[in-house]
């Protein structure tokens, strides 16, 4: 006999389990949800950004509650040039994604501190005895292993600081590739918070998932100190995402999930390929849930794996890039992707980030000098790449 019963459990309080738990709110206050969440808070320790040519309109409208910090443009800097593309940028801290779910769900609704034992298409059961009846279950917890997958690492470290002295900085820097490259592509991100508050990251493209986080910390300090930015550090947060290349998603999707469960989020395999962009997925799946919700449970789940063959098959084109990326270009060199690429029309720009890029676009982007010798990229389509598990070795 179940414990506790509720018409949707989600498992996952991160940012689909969060969104998707909204949607299902908005459209019907009513129905009876519970997120349930390891963690202590919803959305763990992350931020997360997008452009707003990424959203439709009901997107957009989905996330109007969040306290979200916005800007009318952006720069990337190249050892060739710099340049500011007129594209507005969005980001939300998951601080405040937490506060304003909180407020917005009902009481009751929000399970923290809940590890999950098990789960099946009518029920989770948490380790801590209790078991929770479901009409309908989503799975939105992360994935760190994907065997069956191919590709490399996308590593980082964030920290947010408070500056002695206003930073100076009016819009974002989403990439500032004019730092060292070291052992794969390698830019740092800046995002100006507040008059004092700036949120600098240091990134990498590489081809193994390790983590040094003191040697991020030290470049982080660096960077800073030659900006002139000295102050405390709030807060920081580190990460290593797979930037997927290729491999069996069918497989995949087969081994992660329990029969008739949903799955959405990065589980879901609703990611950007390349760029790994997750929160323009996430709030068109919230919403996709949210209108399909009256489905049995397990139709609901053969709903989002026939979505999510139809996004894998769509992005294949950013799988391609991403193949080139890291077994075509030399680890050091792998810039000059980046550096051709933003050279281009800022809506061609746009839509690759949305992954709507045109075939106008596609071939925009391949036609030209390459940069990646032509030899290694031949070789690089007609290879797999590594395994995607965090044991995985080049």
């Amino acid at each position: 006999m179940a414990d506790e019963q509720t018409d949707v459990a989600i498992a996952g309080g991160g940012l689909s389990g969060g969104l998707i738990a909204l949607a299902l709110h908005r459209a019907d206050p009513a129905r009876s949800i519970r997120v349930i969440e390891a963690g202590q808070t919803l959305g763990g320790n992350h931020r997360w950004s997008w452009f707003a040519s990424d959203l439709g309109q009901r997107e957009t409208a989905l996330l109007d509650s969040f306290s979200v910090t916005g800007w009318a443009d952006y720069e990337v800097r190249f050892p060739a040039y710099t340049r500011v593309l007129p594209t507005p940028y969005r980001s939300l801290g998951s601080a405040d994604f937490a506060q304003s779910l909180e407020q917005q769900l009902p009481a009751g609704s929000i399970l923290t501190s809940s590890p999950i034992a098990s789960l099946g298409s009518d029920h989770v059961a948490l380790e801590n005895g209790t078991r929770i009846a479901a009409r309908s279950v989503i799975d939105c917890r992360g994935v760190t292993e994907l065997p069956e997958l191919t590709g490399g690492w996308q590593i980082f470290m964030g920290k947010r600081i408070r500056t002695v002295q206003p930073h100076g900085l009016d819009r974002p820097v989403i990439m500032d590739a004019t730092v060292e490259q070291l052992g794969g592509y390698r830019f740092v991100y800046v995002l100006p918070l507040a008059e004092r508050d700036i949120f600098v990251e240091d990134t990498y493209y590489a081809d193994r998932p390790e983590l040094d986080s003191a040697a991020l910390s030290s470049r982080i300090q660096a960077y800073c100190a030659a900006q002139g930015w000295h102050g405390e550090t709030l807060g920081s947060e580190t990460g290593t995402l797979p930037v997927i290349t290729g491999g069996d998603f069918s497989a995949w999707q087969k081994r992660k999930a329990p029969p008739g469960v949903a799955c959405a989020g990065a589980r879901g395999g609703f990611v950007h390929p390349l760029t790994s962009y997750t929160l323009p997925q996430a709030a068109r799946i919230a919403l996709l849930v949210a209108d399909n919700i009256a489905l049995p449970g397990p139709d609901l789940a053969r709903l989002l794996v026939d979505e999510a063959k139809a996004h894998w098959h769509m992005t294949r084109f950013y799988r391609m890039l991403g193949s080139m990326l890291f077994d075509a270009a030399r680890p050091q060199e792998r810039y000059r992707i980046f550096e051709r690429f933003y050279r281009l029309p800022f809506p061609l720009i746009e839509r690759f980030y949305a992954a709507r890029s045109s075939w106008t676009d596609r071939a925009r982007i391949l036609i030209g000098k390459p940069p990646v010798p032509i030899g290694r990229a031949l070789h690089a389509l007609a290879t797999a790449g590594a395994s995607l598990s965090m044991g995985s070795s080049r």
